[in-house]
């Protein structure tokens, strides 16, 4: 070590001169980015390594050491044992964003009220695969990296999850009891530490399926010491793995998420035991729940734990961006249609038996001074041509959306207004449409894209906000929106229940919302739609007496002003209301084949 504290330039070449033989520990093909050694802490911090002395980044495949924290922990004669166990969370576990996604979720699962530590089991469970394959495999000094990190730390100083943890090794390895300084083991520990040696080995080639069993196995001791993270917070090596990955598929409950959150013991193929059973009990709600979408609060969790720095706008976006996508439109495609002129292409043998007139003389002569009738004699081929193709006339949107009390808060829970209004809008902008979408609920809470927009995020951004307040139409909004009639055409959506009727209201310049709303439709010159959480039948005559005013505006909204009521029973409904509104508004039209047809003259 240098006089400053930092490591040498001999030390620095000597980790760097190590790596191809890290990488031939996993395999004389595996090839990734020559690490990032950092000469000092200070400089792996902006690199975004802090706590641990290395890290990965699953998003460029990188590996990251702080060497400054590798020398003042001892370990600088490690070089191929920490840099082979930094690949390994490459190319064994986690591997990728989406595996990480999907580790955390099934942890998460098994640790009912510390979730916080999910992130910290997921690193302790994946270091276990890499370690056990470096250890025995590839026959690395795994080992004497624990009694090296053990050294000068009392008993005392020991969590339970650190002594179970390093019983665990010593089982795998089969190394005395104490060696890795688990020797304040209890009898029940030592059981679990057998059983998580032994679900280590049973699940080494489906390291996914087990991730819910070590963590319940985990639990009790997290309970008793629920400050352990920072024990294990220099070993911390995948905290922010996934930063800055796009968060794909991990919105999916997997089937073997809640099956796999049973402990160890009940597990046959672990145990042996003959009676443990080897599916979870039949009132276990996994049959319920396999294939089902998680909530946005869960979802954001997850993210966070993976390591993205997102806010809960950020997450919310990109949670009902997501779900949408399934059911958006096709991109459009405008078939060119056939001109009504016929275009020379070429010229082609004239055969005996064709029209005398179709014979081109001249290319004929000029092709051959002796015509022979049938061999040198050519005629002109014609064909159609495509014509230019008209651009579809675009219809704009503008839509409205309820936030009001009786409406969840789409950032905790799944909002179906917010997902029908994402389906629509999004598959709007996809069609080239531009859309302006509001968000409402009682008096002075609204808010809105910057008028007509064709930005994604902007749109997204206001559905997915929340007021949870009282039920007020915000008139002046569709006031002011068609105050002057649009350069084109714009239909007006409205997603809601009967509070809608408010829009009826007169507005504070005391204008009839009845002539602002026939005024905005008749300057959007498109149309205008209600999707409602309303009673299926509620323009039956047997309506309840207290909704009966707001369906009696409804009808004479519908009959005098012509405006579309789809009554949605279920909030659910939405989706497949949005998707069938999608299709019918903006999706592509049928067009009369005209292929081009070659022809002769």
């Amino acid at each position: 070590m240098s006089a400053t504290g930092t490591p040498t330039a001999e030390l620095l070449a000597q980790w760097r001169a190590a790596w191809p033989q890290a990488l031939e520990a996993w395999s004389k093909f595996t090839r990734l980015r020559d690490a990032r050694l950092c000469a000092s802490t200070v400089e792996a911090a902006r690199e975004g390594l802090g706590g641990s002395f290395a890290m990965i980044r699953l998003l460029d495949q990188s590996v990251v050491v702080d060497m400054q924290s590798v020398q003042e922990l001892g370990l600088d004669d490690y070089a191929v044992e920490i840099l082979a166990h930094e690949i390994g969370h490459h190319v064994l576990a986690p591997g990728s964003a989406t595996d990480q996604f999907r580790l955390l979720a099934r942890i998460r699962r098994a640790l009912p009220t510390l979730e916080r530590h999910a992130a910290m089991v997921a690193n302790l469970y994946t270091d276990l695969y890499i370690n056990d394959r470096l250890q025995r495999q590839a026959h690395l000094r795994i080992d004497h990296i624990y009694r090296r990190l053990e050294q000068g730390r009392a008993p005392a100083a020991r969590s339970k999850v650190w002594s179970l943890y390093v019983r665990i090794y010593e089982n795998l390895w089969q190394l005395q009891k104490g060696d890795l300084g688990g020797e304040e083991c209890t009898s029940a520990m030592d059981t679990d530490a057998w059983l998580g040696a032994r679900l280590i080995r049973v699940y080494a080639k489906d390291w996914m399926d087990g991730a819910g069993k070590f963590a319940t196995l985990l639990l009790p001791y997290l309970v008793e010491s629920i400050e352990d993270e920072q024990e294990f917070r220099r070993m911390f090596d995948t905290r922010d793995a996934a930063e800055g990955c796009e968060p794909a598929g991990g919105q999916q409950i997997e089937p073997g998420e809640v099956e796999d959150a049973v402990h160890p013991v009940h597990d046959a193929r672990i145990s042996g035991l003959d009676d443990a059973p080897d599916q979870p009990p039949a009132d276990t709600p996994a049959a319920s729940e396999a294939g089902q979408t998680r909530e946005p609060y869960e979802y954001g969790e997850i993210l966070k734990a993976a390591g993205l720095k997102l806010s809960e706008e950020d997450i919310a976006v990109r949670y009902y961006r997501e779900r949408a996508l399934p059911h958006l439109i096709s991109f459009p495609k405008v078939p060119a249609p056939a001109s009504a002129e016929l275009q020379m292409e070429g010229l082609e043998p004239w055969q005996t038996g064709d029209p005398l007139d179709n014979v081109d003389w001249l290319q004929s002569v000029i092709q051959s001074p002796r015509v022979i009738p049938g061999l040198t004699t050519v005629q002109r081929s014609y064909g159609v041509e495509a014509a230019r193709p008209e651009k579809p006339a675009l219809i704009d949107l503008d839509l409205y959306v309820d936030s009001s009390g009786s409406m969840p808060d789409p950032r905790v829970r799944t909002s179906y207004l917010t997902l029908a209004g994402a389906i629509i809008a999004l598959s709007a902008l996809r069609a080239g449409s531009s859309v302006q979408a509001t968000l409402w609920s009682g008096k002075g809470e609204a808010m809105a894209t910057d008028g007509f927009v064709r930005d994604d995020r902007a749109v997204l951004g206001i559905l997915t906000g929340f007021y949870g307040g009282a039920t007020c139409f915000p008139i002046h909004q569709l006031r002011e929106t068609f105050k002057r009639p649009r350069q084109r055409r714009t239909h007006i959506l409205m997603i809601s229940d009967d509070g809608i009727t408010t829009m009826f209201d007169r507005d504070e310049q005391g204008n009839s919302g009845w002539d602002v709303s026939a005024r905005a439709l008749a300057a959007g010159d498109a149309g205008g739609t209600m999707a409602l959480n309303i009673a299926r039948d509620w323009d039956g005559e047997d309506v309840s007496r207290w909704n009966r005013k707001a369906y009696d505006a409804l009808r004479r909204a519908r009959d005098a002003q012509g405006w579309e009521i789809h009554a949605i029973e279920q909030f659910e409904d939405l989706v497949e209301f949005a998707r069938a509104f999608s299709r019918r508004h903006y999706g592509p039209k049928s067009a009369t084949k005209n292929a081009p047809r070659r022809t002769k003259a």
